[in-house]
């Protein structure tokens, strides 16, 4: 039903009507995302042609004259002119634009990830389009073939531990645009990627609870499945030779293979249980990463055991919870921020050195850990 308000006067004059349409249809002009290179060319005087080579900083520009730049500009100011990017990617076969493939978005490992990832493309720019796979490789292949038909210039994948089909590898190849893979450690000579040293973060992991005194250590490693895993292990290994340390096969357990980033803080939980289960002492406990860690302090907080006093633990990653849990935990921190921007600044020069027509290096980068002491960890008494 009509509101008495919206009911056109009967009466009205024709010449009211008129200037009514047209008053109507200055206001439609002048709304930002109407405005076209004709608009400012009516506003300014100037051709439709002058004002988009203007507008557009065409290499013909620097022939016009500043005083007319400056009547072009000042008209597209004035009338709230925004230059139409799609287009304009068209023409020049530019998108400004670079895919980001998260593997899971509730995984607490991507936040710093891709801060890093979004600040690196805003200062240069560039525009990321961001797409959650939910750890299914059918939906990683539709998205980044959505990506594909959107023209993006470079891709970010941010793996997990079932980032592993090699072909997967295989198809992000062919498609023959520069890629860089965070949290995956890769030999290929297209693809670039940035991990964290997991060796070396192992062997300070350990070395703290070394120095701290303790000899009877326990250790939830991580699903075999995961790249991450076995370097890791071996960190651990090297240092316990070095320092005559018996690693004692009672207290290593295996965290299970899983696609959901929360279920180690579950499964870190039981396999403490079970540690405790098995009435071999042991005065701390290294955790594959945080989440793991934090299911542990949780069981030895029920079984009585009381965090550090009785129990060091120590995680590994440096997720936020991680300082304001209770009691902060003591881990190892992976520079998360800072290999999004790595891995993003490989991929933007890997597009400026294709503009150019120079070859485009493959590189891996290795990130040094860094241990962050906090309450979890305490020397034994």
């Amino acid at each position: 039903m009509e509101s008495a308000d919206s009911k056109p006067a009967r009466n009205a004059s024709p010449a009211k009507s008129r200037r009514a349409l047209k008053s109507a249809s200055t206001r439609k002009k002048s709304q930002p995302g109407a405005v076209t290179i004709r608009n400012v060319a009516e506003r300014s005087g100037f051709s439709s042609a002058t004002v988009s080579i203007v507008l557009n900083n065409a290499p013909l520009a620097r022939y016009i004259p500043d005083t007319t730049k400056g009547r072009i500009q000042r008209a597209a100011q004035h009338l709230g002119y925004r230059p139409n990017l799609f287009a304009r990617s068209l023409r020049g076969r530019r998108s400004q634009t670079v895919g980001v493939m998260v593997f899971d978005m509730t995984d607490p490992y991507c936040t710093l990830v891709l801060r890093g990832i979004e600040n690196t493309l805003y200062q240069s720019s560039f525009l990321p389009i961001l797409t959650d796979v939910h750890n299914e490789r059918s939906r990683f292949e539709r998205y980044l073939e959505m990506l594909l038909d959107r023209r993006i210039e470079g891709l970010v994948v941010l793996a997990n531990w079932l980032f592993v089909d090699i072909n997967v590898l295989a198809d992000l190849e062919k498609n023959n645009i520069p890629t860089a893979i965070v949290g995956r450690e890769l030999k290929n000579d297209k693809i670039s990627s940035v991990i964290v040293d997991n060796n070396l973060g192992a062997r300070v992991a350990l070395e703290h609870l070394y120095t701290l005194g303790h000899r009877k250590i326990a250790f939830i490693r991580g699903p075999h499945q995961l790249s991450d895993t076995a370097p890791r292990w071996r960190g651990v290994r090297a240092l316990a030779s070095e320092r005559n340390l018996s690693l004692d096969s009672r207290l290593i357990v295996d965290l299970p293979e899983s696609g959901d980033p929360f279920s180690s803080f579950e499964q870190g939980y039981k396999l403490t249980e079970e540690l405790l289960r098995r009435r071999h002492p042991f005065t701390a406990l290294m955790a594959f990463d945080d989440m793991t860690a934090f299911g542990a302090i949780r069981a030895l907080g029920k079984a009585g055991v009381r965090v550090p006093e009785q129990c060091s633990v120590i995680g590994f990653d440096d997720v936020a919870p991680g300082a304001i849990y209770s009691p902060a935990l003591t881990t190892v921190r992976q520079p998360m921020e800072i290999m999004g921007t790595v891995a993003a600044t490989i991929v933007l020069d890997a597009i400026n050195a294709a503009l150019e027509k120079k070859s485009i290096r493959t590189i891996h980068r290795r990130m040094v850990p860094e241990l962050i002491v906090r309450e979890s960890t305490h020397s034994v008494k």
